[in-house]
């Protein structure tokens, strides 16, 4: 059953019981609080699948995308560097919606930076990042709860890919150059850092914020010695993921709403690779 039709739900805002056919929660005053019937699909769905599985199997399903394409345009997914073995061509990764100066201020396609953070560059690139994905995922959905993680994910990787672009394209700063082009859950994954040092700091906790600290400073002190790192990318995704977490408060509990927004973040990141596709596809296999 996609939609409940009768029967009573909880309310989105404040969890009281409600019809759901009702026009206003009675204890809150919420307008439509049982989201016309679609909110138990979307908690179903977390409790069946979970939203941290989602990312894990769309970062994997569109890498392999990534590699089809790349052999359909004449590529070859087998050269490169060790960090780029089994990696995408530029084929590929401007057809799925990799974020960057070009992307963003050239072409004008602004909605990858929605995309960027689900596609990579290589084998190693995405074992790594889906490494701390299946890390620290579901400790920041234990504490903020897995739609709010989703959230965070979100706005952390928007953040980071635009900061990246945007300093590309207009600024020449020591290591936070960004990128003409630029890609990889890198990004939300600091933004995942910066809400659990949030988490500290506003649960008391120094243990998970000194942590969080640590495990950021040691990636971008990495990262500015290792070439081909986007510490642009990683900066402004711990700073959205701080941000976002701070609008989120892990102290309250998690509502139906944050659940209608982690569907919003996926929809609009699926949205964001079919107008890539779209609007690129065309013109690359016509060159």
């Amino acid at each position: 059953m996609f939609r409940q039709r009768t029967g009573s739900v909880v309310c989105a805002s404040c969890g009281s019981l409600v019809g759901v056919n009702d026009e206003t929660c009675y204890s809150c005053g919420r307008r439509n609080p049982g989201l016309w019937g679609f909110g138990p699909v979307l908690r179903r769905f977390e409790n069946e699948f979970g939203f941290t599985t989602a990312i894990l199997y769309g970062c994997g399903g569109l890498y392999a995308l990534s590699l089809l394409l790349t052999v359909l345009s004449g590529g070859t997914p087998f050269s490169g560097s060790i960090f780029a073995i089994l990696g995408p061509n530029a084929f590929a990764y401007e057809v799925l919606g990799a974020a960057g100066a070009i992307p963003v201020f050239v072409e004008g396609r602004w909605w990858t930076i929605l995309s960027a953070g689900w596609l990579h560059a290589g084998a190693l690139h995405i074992l790594l990042n889906l490494m701390w994905v299946r890390q620290l995922g579901p400790a920041v959905a234990d504490m903020y709860g897995s739609a709010r993680m989703v959230i965070i994910y979100t706005i952390s990787s928007a953040a980071g890919f635009l900061l990246s672009s945007f300093l590309a394209a207009h600024a020449a700063i020591p290591f936070l150059s960004g990128g003409s082009y630029t890609l990889g859950a890198s990004a939300p994954i600091f933004g995942l850092l910066g809400a659990l040092v949030h988490y500290g700091r506003r649960g008391g906790s120094s243990a998970i914020r000194s942590t969080a600290m640590s495990y950021a400073i040691t990636m971008f002190m990495f990262g500015i010695f290792m070439p081909g790192i986007d510490n642009a990318a990683h900066l402004g995704g711990f700073v959205g993921g701080y941000l976002a977490s701070k609008w989120l408060d892990p102290l309250k509990r998690e509502r139906m709403d944050h659940f209608v927004g982690a569907a919003v973040c996926l929809f609009a990141t699926a949205l964001a690779i079919v107008a890539s596709l779209v609007t690129t596809l065309p013109l690359l296999f016509g060159r």
